[in-house]
């Protein structure tokens, strides 16, 4: 007899948030009682005085510490590869990662194979990798973000591309998901506007895809709980963080584009990152970042503002299909939609409808400089079925959407994509 879910849970990381939190570093450190650290850092950090202040709490709590610096933004399975082969040639008991969810990731995989072993692929999820999963714990790993948007720091997940397959995917399980996520305000400051429009978009995606996901009790109860996944549809618990982080973004996404040096603005971006991956990282994305990972994998062309190669930034390859897709989901539970867009708006709706959603994200969207849509990005009509055959590779990601999504649908959303205004 086949039974649905009656369970779920919520595994999050430790957080310490506040102005001049890293000088309490070398504390938290201490009580780890580690002899070696591995520093993973992003050398963007070297410019300011970020690395060196890292370096000096580390060295404050009696570890010895190596670095390892050579992070690719977008990491690739070629940069991944590196990065655990030089953990494999050194010796460590705890990690350090500092920089945006490309830094992160690459230090959530290099402890997944220092630990573990085997090929980066081994754990890339199937039917792209083998999904194979980490056969213990892995070793401690505290994150600190400087960009707010990934909240990599809180999840479970690590993206990478993979250019000759033309795609972007991820390895995910419970093991990868950091100790300690150290947010400190003052290190956003490193931050250009055109990266924080991009990393804030990517929030506001993560908060309403898992606000809307497939509730838990949906799926079908696994026949042990190690099978249960990590993204385990929204439930009462993930909600709330999740409407906290849309309200947030809301409140403070745009101020933080205009203005590198609105702290509180800023802050509470950073703070609203982590909070929306406690919740999409207990419910999931779907539908967005299923197209996502094809649209950022197929052509690096799109030169977006802040970066210094062409590509295009996950949270632009996210947000440019979230208005035709909650057009789609509404009918499910047009409640909840109405209930972000207001989260958004920061006020009541009146004559709320399909459009309400996708009206206040298009709004946000062009406040703070995002493309119009696909085309923008460097893609045509012609190009939507290689983009459709990309997305439906991410069944772990649609398979957490509030209603099932076709060929066609894909089909429909990406055409309204083209442009959204």
């Amino acid at each position: 007899m086949v039974h649905n879910e009656t369970i779920f849970g919520l595994e999050s990381t430790q957080l310490k948030f506040g102005r001049n939190s890293l000088n309490e570093l070398g504390w938290e450190l201490s009580k780890f009682n580690s002899t070696k650290v591995l520093f993973v850092v992003d050398p963007v950090l070297h410019d300011f005085d970020v690395t060196q202040k890292i370096l000096d709490q580390i060295k404050s709590s009696g570890s010895d510490v190596i670095t390892f610096d050579k992070i690719s933004v977008e990491p690739s399975l070629k940069s991944f590869e590196d990065a655990s082969q030089f953990a494999l040639e050194n010796s460590f008991d705890l990690i350090v990662a500092a920089g945006g969810g490309s830094t992160i990731d690459t230090a959530k995989v290099v402890n997944l194979i220092k630990i573990c072993g085997g090929a980066v692929m081994d754990y890339v999820n199937a039917p792209i990798g083998k999904g194979k999963k980490p056969t213990s714990q892995l070793l401690p790993l505290i994150a600190i973000p400087t960009t707010s948007g990934s909240g990599s720091e809180a999840t479970t997940v690590a993206v990478l591309d993979i250019p000759e397959m033309n795609l972007k995917t991820g390895i995910s399980h419970r093991f990868l998901r950091p100790s300690l996520a150290l947010v400190d305000p003052e290190l956003s400051k490193t931050t250009p506007s055109g990266v924080t429009a991009s990393a804030g978009l990517d929030v506001i995606s993560h908060a309403i895809e898992s606000f809307i996901s497939k509730p838990y009790h949906k799926r079908l109860k696994p026949n042990s709980p190690d099978e249960r996944p990590p993204y385990q549809g929204s439930n009462p618990v993930s909600d709330i963080w999740s409407m906290k982080a849309i309200d947030f973004v809301g409140k403070y996404l745009s101020r933080a584009v205009l203005n590198g040096e609105d702290i509180e603005a800023r802050g509470n971006m950073m703070l609203s990152a982590t909070l929306a991956g406690i919740g999409f990282g207990t419910a999931g994305v779907h539908i967005p970042h299923a197209c996502a990972y094809p649209i950022a994998g197929l052509k690096h062309s799109y030169q977006a503002s802040g970066y210094k190669k062409c590509f295009v930034p996950h949270g632009l390859s996210v947000i440019v299909t979230a208005p035709a897709v909650f057009r789609f989901t509404y009918d499910v539970d047009p409640e909840k939609h109405i209930k972000a867009a207001e989260l958004l708006k920061g006020s009541v709706i009146i004559n709320p409808s399909h459009e309400s959603l996708p009206y206040e994200l298009i709004k946000l969207m062009k406040q703070v400089g995002a493309p119009s849509g696909i085309k923008e990005l460097g893609y045509e009509k012609q190009d939507i079925p290689e983009i459709i055959k990309g997305a439906n590779k991410q069944q772990r990601l649609l398979s957490v959407a509030p209603k099932k999504v076709s060929e066609n649908d894909l089909n429909q959303i990406l055409i309204q994509s083209m442009e959204n205004w």
